[in-house]
C-alpha cells in the first residue's frame, strides 16, 4: 500500500575538473570508475527500497559533480531501478515520465561542454524532464577566474542542444559578487539570460560564498583574491531581483526565481521537511524525521553497500528540532511559514513557542506576521541573524 510521497536525491561526484570555488564532493574519474559506480547505486537502490516500502517517487534530482558525464544508458539504469524497486499508482501517469504534473519531476544537473545533442536526447527519453545548467556567467573572462571548462558560446551550444531535443523545462546557475565582476558586466550576464529564446523557466542566481580549502579560500588567505566591494555585491543582489521582476520571474525562494508554475519541486521538498532520501557517496536523507548521510570515502561506501549495511550516520530528530527547522528552512521561502500548518505539525501555536522572536524581528522590520510569518526584504538582507534566533538552545 503506498502511503507517502518521497524525493530521490542522487549524488553523481565526477567532474572534469574541479572549480576554484567548489567544496562539494566530486573528483575526476575514468569511464571504468563511472561505470562501477552506478552499479554500486543500483545495489544501494534496492537496499534502501527494500527499508522503504509503500513509498512513491515524487520527484528525483541528479546532483554533482557533473551528472552529464555518465552516459544515457547509465541514466536509463539508474531510473530504470528506480521505477522497479518504488511502486507506481494509478494517478502517477506511468513512471518515469516526461510530461504531466502527477508525473515525477527528474531534474539533471548539466554542464556546458559535456553534452551532445544525441546524449541529451538519450537523457529526455529516459526520463530526464527538467535540466539545470551551470552556467554562472555570460562572460568568458569571469569563467575563466572562476576555473570554469566552458565558455560561454558553449554554454549557448549546450542551452539550445537541450531545446532541440525537447527539453521545456530548463533551469539556468549564475553566480554575482565575482572576482573581477563589475555591476556592468553581472547585468549583462542577466541580458543575455534574459534573451534567451524561448526563455528559461526557472533562475538559480546565487552570491559567491568562498569556503575553506577551495583555491579561492587560499588566495583569500594569501591575500591575492580580489573581490568587488559589499556595496557592489548589493547592487547587484537587488538588480537580480529588479530584472528578474520585469521578466516575469516571481521569486519564491531566497535565491530562486521561476516562471509561473516551475518552482523546483525538488527543492521545495528540502525547504518544507519532506521526506527525501539520498543515494551516492555523501549524500544526506530525511526519513520520518531521521537525518542520515552516507560515507563521503568512495571505498568505505562500496564496501558497506556490498554487506547491505544501514547508513552510517543517523540523527533522529527532537521535536524541538523539528521545529526549528521547520522555521529556518521554511523562512527560505517567500511565503514563509504557515501558523496553521505548524499547530498541525506540533499541536501547538507558532506563538507559544516563537512569539518573542516574531514579534522582536516584526518591530526591527525584518519579518512580517499574519497567516503566515515571513521575512520582509530588509530581512532578506540579514536572513542567518533572522533565522538564527528561531534555534531555541
Amino acid at each position: 500500500m503506498i502511503s507517502k510521497d518521497l524525493s530521490i536525491y542522487i549524488h553523481i561526484p565526477f567532474c572534469v575538473r574541479k572549480c576554484h570555488y567548489c567544496d562539494f564532493l566530486s573528483f575526476p574519474a575514468d569511464e571504468a570508475a563511472r561505470e562501477a559506480y552506478v552499479r554500486t547505486l543500483l545495489a544501494e537502490i534496492r537496499l534502501e527500497a527494500k527499508r522503504y516500502p509503500g513509498y512513491r517517487i515524487r520527484t528525483i534530482f541528479f546532483g554533482g559533480g557533473t551528472p552529464s558525464l555518465l552516459t544515457a544508458g547509465q541514466i536509463q539504469d539508474i531510473l530504470s531501478c528506480l521505477s522497479s524497486c518504488f511502486p507506481e499508482d494509478s494517478d502517477q501517469g506511468g513512471f518515469p515520465g516526461v510530461s504531466g504534473e502527477n508525473n515525477p519531476e527528474v531534474s539533471m544537473e548539466v554542464n556546458p561542454g559535456t553534452v551532445t545533442e544525441e546524449k541529451l536526447a538519450g537523457y529526455r527519453a529516459a526520463g530526464v524532464n527538467r535540466l539545470s545548467i551551470g552556467l554562472q556567467s555570460a562572460d568568458d573572462r569571469e569563467l575563466k577566474k572562476l576555473g570554469r571548462i566552458h565558455t560561454y558560446d558553449m554554454f549557448l551550444e549546450t542551452y539550445h542542444r537541450a531545446v532541440r531535443s525537447g527539453f521545456t523545462n530548463i533551469n539556468i546557475d549564475l553566480m554575482s559578487a565575482l572576482p573581477g565582476q563589475t555591476e556592468e558586466s553581472y547585468r549583462a550576464t542577466l541580458e543575455k539570460v534574459l534573451a534567451l529564446t524561448p526563455a528559461p523557466t526557472h533562475i538559480s542566481a546565487y552570491s559567491l560564498i568562498v569556503e575553506e580549502g577551495t583555491p579561492f579560500g587560499d588566495w583569500m588567505d594569501q591575500g591575492t583574491l580580489h573581490l568587488p566591494s559589499e556595496e557592489a555585491e548589493r547592487d547587484m543582489y537587488e538588480l537580480t531581483g529588479q530584472m528578474l521582476e520585469e521578466a516575469g520571474y516571481g521569486r519564491y525562494e531566497i535565491s530562486n526565481y521561476a516562471k509561473a508554475g516551475y518552482a523546483c519541486r525538488h527543492n521545495l521538498v528540502y525547504w518544507t521537511q519532506g521526506d527525501y532520501l539520498g543515494l551516492g557517496l555523501g549524500a544526506a536523507s530525511l526519513m520520518d524525521n531521521v537525518r542520515m548521510s552516507n560515507e563521503r570515502d568512495l571505498q568505505a561506501y562500496t564496501g558497506r553497500i556490498e554487506v547491505s549495511g544501514e547508513k552510517p550516520e543517523r540523527q533522529v530528530l527532537t521535536r524541538q528540532a523539528q521545529m526549528e527547522e521547520t522555521m529556518f528552512l521554511g523562512l527560505r521561502k517567500m511565503e514563509g511559514v504557515s501558523k496553521a500548518h505548524f499547530r498541525s505539525l506540533y499541536g501547538c501555536n507558532m506563538e507559544e513557542v516563537y512569539g518573542e522572536v516574531i514579534d522582536k524581528h516584526v518591530k526591527n522590520g525584518l519579518l512580517r506576521d499574519g497567516d503566515f510569518v515571513a521575512l520582509t526584504p530588509k530581512g532578506i538582507d540579514v536572513s542567518n541573524y533572522v533565522m538564527a534566533d528561531f534555534l531555541l538552545d
